[in-house]
């Protein structure tokens, strides 16, 4: 299974990394370090959800889980 929510599908971004940006003070930009690659991942969780009648363990990021809490938390009331 890939490393993505169930509901939204996000997933980790290819970036880029940086010491520091040109401008810095004292013409030290010339000797800045290069740009790396890196990821950023996102914040996947475990969650139980019900789906028609039946509990599925699933992988959620932890916007959509918020979310979810939120409109539960809304029809209670």
């Amino acid at each position: 299974m890939a490393r993505e929510c169930y509901l939204c599908e996000k997933r980790a971004v290819l970036g880029r990394s940086q010491k520091h940006r040109r401008g810095v003070a004292g013409k030290r930009w010339m000797y800045r370090t290069e740009v790396t690659p890196r990821v950023f991942k996102a914040n996947l969780q475990s969650y139980t959800i019900n789906e028609e009648g039946k509990d599925k363990k699933v992988t959620l990021c932890t916007k959509c889980i918020k979310r979810l809490n939120f409109d539960a938390r809304m029809n209670l009331a």
